[in-house]
């Protein structure tokens, strides 16, 4: 029997091929997910390459954006046989990269070589060594380095060949290290393998990678408690969102709601005649899911707020929900995409005890999906037609992975610029499965983490765990489904010390305002997570003017956010020790090292508290013995720090929270002088 047709542990292609590469990274999940980077990332690439004996290796980073050709780069060895290499995404859209490997005949010679004393073995290497250049210079497409190549092996060969020829004659014309470089350039790839995965990348606009978010709903953007909210006022709020410094405008659903089975204020099942409903209960006669609701304008007045935000350089965010009111136009058009009870009828929406009497929910498993499929992704192709780049898609785990997939790598190849922002609040592993699938952002369980202890392990798993290659959390402290119970409790304090831990913490946030900046906390009930007349289910009026507005505070984050690139990506966070258990203290670094942030907060909304904060000087790069700079970006304060600890006293009615930018230290016979 030959061994070709012998049953073997593993595929044997060719048995000349002895290199090995294992633990390639970045990658998700073995590279069936892409990671992900922004448009001028550098991706750092690192794999463990190696062979038997004590031959040499060489390996090669590949990369190209899809549909152009290969880029190729050498790796460099880091050590214990790990390599490493690097390449620069500059465009959006999807990138792949690979890692090859071989055993290198001319730069094992070379190794050996330097290494040999004897006469006659050194004579006999060198020999092989010139064979070994020339058919490098064969391999050569450039003129120059054919030339010089051959001009080498030509030397060598006859160094080799005179008898008279000494170690140190021969080891001077073969330990050329300019000539063996351009050799390098043309190794022999015939028993180079390559890793089977080729892995892959979504560069996508800075946009997904540092944003803030202001949800509100248009319909309550009247200030007339008797009229509807609509575009033309929610022009009128733009100058107050970009004031607050947020570049994202997220608004709830848009569209004509049902009337059948409509909720009444504060989620009643009986709605009265003036009741305006929940707008996630989409469609009614006059349209679904690309249809406007009539009372907010026309589309000739949303293309012009889509406009008018873009020139303050805000994006204005949709909500995509895929549910549909008893009476959306597709529950009668297409019965069979939507999930059916015993006795034949639709299937509202719920998720026991809680019932949502007026949506209905998509059936996936339908044998029609295609269509449906389909029909949804055009809702997506729609908005984007009319100038939207970014969307909040609503409860996104509770329709088919293979869908988002399809769906979202469908619309980046149509329109790589758009945005998605998951809004899954449910178990770990569905929320990082949408992320892998392709959602921008995904929403956090930051809500509810509220101890020093949970905060740390929350967003050092974010950060430093395997998610940080594909899962950017977006933070947010409230939403119109959920008041939080510290919220509810806390007052101004707590307000200002969670929106400023969001807007620190992670690159992204969003608030739900105006509640939030007006400081709405009275829930519907005890115990619950459900605003008191909440918007959902009616308009509100409000009064941005009120003394008491955090819009402000909010302003002077977002300011610090935006002249912080230490604030504006997740990867440099670190939590710093301080010994009080009700505040917590972390630091950001810009990638560069050029910019640090410290924030220290005040957990205790009641009462003043005080510690002491470590601070690693060689990390901070500080320079031991010297004093420096602390500029609090919140009050404009500047604070001189000495050492590895230093005292901090936080007044929570004052201000719960520094965030104060590391300043270059100052020179001691400056130092004075500078505070008088």
């Amino acid at each position: 029997m030959s061994i070709e047709n012998e049953v073997q542990p593993i595929a044997l292609t060719d048995g000349r091929i002895r290199v090995v590469i294992e633990d390639v990274q970045p990658s998700v999940d073995g590279g069936r997910f892409p990671i992900k980077r922004i448009t001028g990332d550098e991706v750092v690439v690192e794999a463990d390459c190696f062979a038997d004996g004590h031959d040499v290796v060489a390996c090669m980073l590949k990369w190209r954006s899809e549909g152009s050709g290969w880029n190729s780069t050498p790796m460099h060895a880091l050590g214990n046989d790990r390599w490493q290499a690097h390449f620069v995404v500059d465009a959006l859209g999807k990138w792949e990269y690979e890692v090859s490997a071989w055993v290198d005949p001319f730069q094992s010679w070379c190794h050996d070589f330097s290494r040999r004393v004897d006469i006659d073995d050194v004579r006999i290497a060198a020999a092989s060594g010139a064979s070994l250049i020339e058919e490098c210079a064969a391999r050569s497409d450039d003129a120059t380095d054919t030339k010089l190549l051959r001009a080498w092996a030509r030397e060598l060969a006859k160094t080799a060949a005179d008898p008279m020829a000494d170690v140190e004659a021969l080891k001077s014309v073969g330990d050329d290290e300019s000539r063996a470089a351009v050799a390098c350039r043309y190794p022999d790839l015939r028993h180079a393998f390559t890793y089977p995965q080729t892995f892959s990348v979504t560069v996508e606009r800075e946009r997904a990678r540092f944003s803030a978010w202001y949800e509100f709903f248009p319909r309550s953007a009247s200030d007339d408690a008797s009229r509807h909210g609509t575009f033309a006022d929610c022009e009128a709020w733009l100058p107050y969102v970009k004031r607050m410094g947020f570049d994202v405008l997220y608004f709830p659903p848009i569209h004509p709601i049902g009337r059948s089975r409509r909720k009444g204020r504060n989620n009643t099942l009986e709605a009265k005649p003036d009741d305006v409903g929940s707008p996630w209960a989409i469609g009614a006669a006059e349209g679904g899911h690309t249809a406007i609701l009539g009372e907010l304008g026309t589309v000739a007045d949303f293309r012009r707020l889509v406009k008018e935000a873009a020139r303050l350089d805000i994006d204005i965010a949709l909500d995509i929900a895929f549910q549909c009111a008893p009476d959306h136009p597709w529950v009668t058009e297409h019965p069979e995409w939507f999930k059916k009870r015993a006795d034949g009828s639709i299937q509202y929406a719920e998720n026991p005890p809680k019932k949502y009497q007026d949506i209905y929910p998509f059936d996936f498993e339908t044998t029609d999906w295609r269509a449906m499929w389909l029909a949804l992704a055009g809702v997506f192709e729609h908005w984007i037609e009319e100038g939207v780049r970014v969307f909040r898609v609503d409860n996104p785990h509770t329709k088919a992975y293979p869908f988002w997939e399809w769906v979202i790598a469908r619309i980046r190849a149509m329109q790589p610029e758009v945005v998605f922002l998951s809004e899954a609040f449910t178990r770990p592993r569905v929320m990082h499965r949408l992320a892998k699938v392709g959602f921008s952002q995904s929403y956090t369980y930051y809500t509810w983490r509220n101890t020093k202890q949970e905060i740390t392990d929350y967003f050092t798993e974010l950060t430093r765990g395997p998610g940080r290659e594909y899962f950017r959390p977006n933070a947010w402290p409230n939403t119109p489904d959920i008041l939080p119970a510290a919220l509810q409790y806390g007052g101004r304090p707590v307000f200002m010390a969670r929106v400023a831990m969001a807007a620190t913490l992670a690159a992204s946030y969003g608030i739900y305002g105006p509640a939030y900046e007006l400081l709405e906390a009275q829930a519907l009930r005890e115990g619950g997570e459900e605003y008191l007349d909440s918007e959902k289910f009616e308009r509100r009026v409000w009064d941005r003017q009120r003394a008491d507005s955090l819009a402000e505070f909010i302003a002077v984050l977002n300011r610090a956010r935006r002249a912080n690139p230490a604030l504006q990506s997740d990867a440099g966070l670190r939590f710093l020790h301080i010994d009080n258990e009700q505040m917590i203290a972390y630091a950001k670094t810009s990638a560069d090292g050029s910019n640090t942030v410290v924030c220290v907060v005040n957990l205790d909304p009641h009462h003043t508290q005080t510690g002491w904060v470590d601070i690693d000087q060689d990390s901070f790069g500080i320079q031991h013995g010297e004093a420096y700079q602390m500029h609090d970006l919140i009050s404009d304060s500047h604070f001189i720090w000495h050492g590895e600890r230093n005292f901090v006293s936080l007044d929570p009615q004052r201000s719960p929270v520094h965030v104060m930018e590391l300043l270059p230290r100052l020179k001691r016979e400056n130092e004075f002088d500078y505070f008088l």
